[in-house]
């Protein structure tokens, strides 16, 4: 579970790492960077309009956001062919599990560009 200090701390640290690079990997840390990272109110958004899946897309995770929508899908066919109890609850249950992730999309930003953050870190940083 995302815990909003730690993710603070590791951020910082982060930041601390990237002001010690020199220029030209600095310039270059925030030239790939400011392509990848990504905004929590952009995620919150695409989560708040339930159209299951799209958030996920944005950050990247494909997976995640194919199943999102097969089991949206999946409610919707059950309540097409005339099952619709299942079928709303297969939906209110991947609606509340997204509803969780909408609290918590500023935690999962964040830790998803601290993510990204590290990954250019190590890619800038020499191998020794």
């Amino acid at each position: 579970m995302l815990d909003s200090d730690e993710i603070a701390a590791e951020t910082e640290a982060l930041r601390q790492q990237v002001r010690t690079l020199p220029d030209d990997q600095r310039q270059r840390f925030h030239r790939h960077f400011g392509k990848a990272v990504r905004d929590p109110d952009t995620y919150a958004v695409l989560n708040y309009l339930f159209i299951a899946g799209l958030h996920h897309f944005y950050l990247g995770k494909w997976f995640r956001g194919l199943m999102n929508l097969a089991v949206f899908g999946a409610g919707i066919a059950l309540m097409v062919i005339g099952l619709t109890v299942p079928g709303l609850v297969v939906i209110g249950a991947i609606s509340a599990l997204e509803l969780y992730a909408l609290f918590r999309a500023q935690l999962i930003v964040l830790d998803h560009n601290n993510r990204l953050m590290r990954e250019l870190l190590e890619e800038l940083q020499p191998s020794s």
